[in-house]
């Protein structure tokens, strides 16, 4: 399976590599206490709510991330 800011939150989860990207990126992002409403949207569509943004969810971060779980293969 291929990764990318398009996956779940679910999907990205359930792979270690791709739960370490996020947590080096978005630390406390696999234990956030809002986490189980989002498990099924994309990081894509989470980053359009304020509330991420104030979480350190912005277009450059996204781009990073994005690189990263595509790497993974």
């Amino acid at each position: 399976m291929s990764y990318s800011i398009h996956s779940t939150l679910q999907d990205l989860l359930s792979n270690e590599g791709a739960k370490a990207i996020l947590e080096k990126h978005l630390p406390g992002a696999s234990t956030h206490p809002d986490l189980p409403m989002a498990m099924h949207m994309t990081l894509q569509q989470i980053s359009y709510y304020p509330e991420a943004v104030q979480a350190g969810v912005t277009q450059e971060t996204l781009q990073a991330i994005d690189a990263e779980l595509k790497s993974l293969g």
